[in-house]
């Protein structure tokens, strides 16, 4: 991994999330950050909606995989999705707010795993294990990382 270079994990995911226009267009909001960790809020909008009425799966990886991205990067490391695997397990519908819980399981060298949990009231909507690599650069320089 590397980086910090003693950027608080609030610090280098909010810089992530001021350059990610995909994630903001889409309305994430960052609820909670901790060292590896990051929980990610969206509701389902009109835009988001497939051909079947309900939110399509695509909108849903990419709550995931944001989610993962943000966690990846609460040590002010710059990050690449390697893989992901996604099991979708519920619908979710017009309206409803998705919460995408994204936690490290581990780190060698420079790579990650992480495991999302994007649920709905409770209920979850589905599963993603994320590898993630390491680009050895710091997102928030050291010399801004107050």
């Amino acid at each position: 991994m590397t980086p910090d270079v003693g950027v608080a994990p609030e610090t280098s995911v909010q810089a992530m999330l001021d350059a990610d226009n995909a994630s903001r267009a889409m309305g994430m909001r960052i609820l909670a950050v901790a060292s590896g960790r990051v929980d990610v809020e969206m509701t389902v909008d009109a835009s988001m909606v497939n051909g079947h009425g309900i939110c399509h799966g695509g909108m849903i990886f990419s709550l995931a995989d944001s989610a993962a991205a943000f966690a990846a990067g609460t040590r002010n490391v710059r990050s690449v999705a390697a893989s992901c695997d996604i099991a979708f397990l519920r619908a979710a519908n017009l309206g409803e707010r998705l919460l995408a819980e994204a936690c490290e399981r581990s780190s060698v060298g420079r790579t990650s795993v992480y495991d999302v949990t994007v649920s709905h009231a409770g209920q979850t909507v589905a599963e993603m294990r994320a590898v993630y690599r390491s680009l050895r650069r710091p997102i928030v320089p050291a010399a801004s990382g107050g």
